[in-house]
């Protein structure tokens, strides 16, 4: 019998993404699309036994910022060790074009205080062989990788590309500038940008402080871009709004996204997330959102499955005391070299008496805010109880807070990680999470792929939907096949990208094999694999079986095979 399918994957649980029922089937793949799906009696050249596994998707996450990586390297990891087969980059307003080559610094250093990543990474990785973003889409179109990945417009960026110092300095836009933001939007979605994206999130800054360019801009400025979408009658617009930093006026908030929509007559996406400052905003934003969809106003909110989650250690970018004038004198020693050093009890004694010392008022906040802090085990526990948490640790053992974190960190050697729920976590529960998860009008998405090398590992998410909200948890969990559908056709529908995030006939072959029972997260490791061997945090799972990208298997068992048949994906409504 001759082979008539590239691929065969044989007696799996298939969970085709539209949110349809569980079904037994095969499933053949051909030419890099789904070819048959039911009894397959042809073989393949390769025939993959998926009995007793789950059939998906390949899953689609819609927040991440790889518009470096993905310049110098061809792996988008860890995303793509979590069933993830393509990405959307540019979000929040950040990225690396258009960019003249006299305003390289000024994106570098808006980068590494946002998004931190070393400068010397960029410095070492970014080719910077564009001007244009056109420029930059093309030189991204000549690269193979292991997964697929779109792009979105900056407005940072463009600011500063529009403006030059000015543009940096956060100060208003004369008419023939917005003219000119409206005019590069429209170019960048011509060129295939699938959107444009913008920030006023007021921990955006560079290291020194300065607040990103994005941020504080006039709402005639964000409605500049949006008219560019219009203009090119294809896009999404994605949004960070004052209000992910807890401001309650959620009637402003809401007010500025639908004048977005309204503008650009596209579909809209802002960040969500429960904050301490106000723990019901994100209900209040969900039924004012809910009211300008019924309206007929596109506009969703993006949404994280856990606490987001900042690391806290000494091989990491933040701890407690990162910035206490004693540590900041022993902090360029080797680690085991500092270990040693921190556990002389007149440096631990100086250290603790001292409060942090830094111009970036987010950095004081990041090292500050850790008493809800817990370490992470072998497998993560990202929903502790509360006698886990450092404040209650603490109080049991008659020591300050403080005093713990510190003898926490020094655990392992000084290896210990620690978390610091910055959202998602204010009353101590997931209530809110779960309350966001359920709502139909949320994305599951801002696993920040790409960024925050140091500080968070959030790329995993994709895991843990599946094994806490789906498998494992104790109260109301989600049902697998709304989740298989929240990770990749709903994605891949919400930023236009219909092609993908569905196992049909003719959908592009995108599928992960995934031994459910067997799947889960390990701890979160920092790495030391960047250009000038800068640091990032990996994090491995396992239960993938396979990963199949285009019609060839990219990863098996979490292990990469060499394929790199993955692309820049281009806006399809223009291509």
């Amino acid at each position: 019998m001759s082979n008539a399918f590239d691929i065969v994957i044989r007696n799996g649980t298939v969970v085709d993404g539209s949110g349809g029922p569980p079904r037994k089937a095969d499933v053949a793949i051909a030419d890099g699309k789904i070819a048959k799906i039911g009894t397959v009696a042809e073989q393949g050249v390769e025939e993959i036994d998926a009995t007793g596994k789950l059939v998906t998707p390949g899953f689609v996450d819609i927040h991440t910022h790889y518009d470096g990586q993905v310049t110098w390297e061809n792996t988008l990891k860890p995303s793509s060790n979590h069933g993830v087969t393509t990405v959307v980059l540019g979000n929040c307003g950040v990225g690396f074009a258009p960019c003249r080559p006299e305003q390289r610094d000024a994106l570098v250093r808006v980068m590494e205080g946002v998004e931190d990543i070393p400068e010397i990474v960029m410095t070492e990785g970014l080719p910077w062989n564009w001007e244009t973003y056109p420029e930059y889409l093309d030189s991204l179109s000549k690269r193979e990788y292991d997964i697929d990945f779109a792009s979105q417009v900056p407005h940072s960026a463009i600011r500063v590309y529009v403006m030059g110092e000015r543009g940096e300095h956060r100060e208003p836009a004369t008419e023939q500038e917005l003219r000119q933001m409206t005019d590069l939007v429209r170019e960048a979605i011509k060129a295939g940008a699938l959107g444009v994206s913008s920030s006023h999130h007021l921990a955006h800054r560079t290291v020194a402080g300065e607040l990103a360019p994005s941020v504080g801009s006039a709402n005639e400025e964000l409605l500049a871009l949006a008219k560019g979408l219009r203009e090119a009658g294809a896009g999404v617009f994605q949004m960070i709004t004052q209000g992910y930093c807890g401001d309650s006026n959620a009637d402003a908030q809401i007010g500025l996204l639908r004048s977005i929509a309204q503008t650009s007559g596209r579909p809209v996406s802002y960040s969500l997330m429960q904050k301490a400052t106000d723990v019901h905003l994100h209900e209040n934003m969900l039924e004012l959102m809910r009211q300008a969809r019924e309206q007929g106003l596109d506009i969703k909110a993006q949404i994280f499955p856990r606490p987001t989650g900042l690391l806290y250690g000494l091989a990491l970018s933040f701890h407690p005391f990162r910035f206490h004038p004693s540590y900041l004198a022993i902090h360029d020693l080797p680690l085991a070299q500092r270990v040693a050093e921190m556990r002389k009890p007149e440096v631990r004694a100086a250290i603790l008496a001292e409060k942090p010392v830094h111009s970036n008022p987010t950095f004081i906040n990041i090292v500050s805010d850790y008493e809800n802090a817990f370490p992470l085990g072998d497998p993560p526990n990202y929903e502790p109880s509360a006698e886990d948490l450092l404040v209650a640790r603490a109080k049991k053992r008659g020591v300050s807070t403080a005093e713990l974190a510190y003898d926490w960190l020094l655990e392992n050697d000084g290896h210990a990680v620690l978390m610091a729920p910055q959202s998602n976590f204010a009353d101590g529960t997931f209530g809110a999470i779960e309350t966001m998860l359920k709502d139909d009008n949320t994305l599951i998405a801002l696993g920040d792929g790409g960024a925050h090398y140091g500080m968070i590992c959030d790329a995993s998410y994709p895991t843990t939907v599946l094994t806490h909200w789906v498998r494992d948890r104790q109260g109301e969990r989600l049902p697998l096949e709304r989740a298989v559908n929240r990770l990749s056709r709903n994605n891949a529908l919400a930023v236009g990208l219909t092609d993908r995030g569905l196992i049909a006939e003719g959908m592009k072959a995108d599928i992960n094999v995934i031994d459910f029972d067997r799947l889960q997260l390990h701890r979160p490791q920092p790495v030391y694999d960047l250009p000038g061997g800068g640091r990032r945090i990996m994090q491995k799972s396992e239960g993938y079986a396979a990963t199949i990208v285009s019609g060839r298997i990219t990863y098996r068992d979490g292990v990469s095979t060499g394929a790199r048949p993955g692309r820049l994906v281009r806006n399809p409504s223009v291509a």
